[in-house]
């Protein structure tokens, strides 16, 4: 007599056979295009609705990347902690590796704006207690434990306030973002 699957696990294999077929799918579309050795980028552009960023070399648009951004969802940082990415005009101040990322291209928050938006919070009392400005924000790689992008999905709204894109993506942005390059965040 064959043996009966109880019904729930018919939904996990099911559940598993809908998870492979969605990473062949993902696994199957063409990489993004790759920057070529020697190109230098002086200014990125972020789209936060759009989930967007733009990279540029004198003007002329070089690359398109997918991004994710911070969980806070659309408008200007206020606090640390808060979860939302920035929005303004800032710079690519250093760069590091990172424990928790593959490379980190620091980004510098907070500007002359974001400190006035913080003073002016703090004094209305919406700050929580012990919330700083904040001053960890950056571009960077999913997850360090994420092979393959299965945690730190593109196009989601997961950072703490960064903005990621792929990890193939920030090696080549961290060979190719030049010191001090403009970083545009728009809502």
């Amino acid at each position: 007599m064959p043996a009966r699957c109880s019904p729930v696990r018919v939904v996990i294999a099911a559940a598993l056979v809908a998870l492979f077929a969605c990473l062949a799918v993902a696994q199957s579309e063409g990489e993004p295009a790759r920057l070529p050795e020697g190109v230098r980028i002086d200014r990125l552009v972020v789209d936060k609705s759009d989930h967007q960023m733009l990279a540029f070399r004198r003007g002329e648009l070089i690359q398109e990347y997918e991004v994710a951004i911070g969980q806070g969802g659309l408008g200007p940082k206020r606090w640390e902690g808060d979860l939302t990415t920035p929005e303004g005009d800032y710079r690519i101040d250093r760069r590091h590796r990172s424990r928790q990322f593959l490379r980190f291209l620091h980004v510098s928050y907070p500007n002359r704006e974001d400190r006035r938006r913080y003073r002016r919070l703090r004094r209305e009392g919406e700050v929580p207690e012990g919330a700083g400005i904040g001053s960890a924000i950056g571009v960077h790689g999913q997850p360090q434990l994420a092979p393959g992008g299965l945690v730190g999905v593109l196009g989601l709204n997961w950072t703490a306030g960064c903005i990621a894109v792929r990890n193939r993506e920030i090696l080549d942005l961290y060979r190719a973002v030049v010191p001090n390059a403009r970083i545009e965040i728009t809502p």
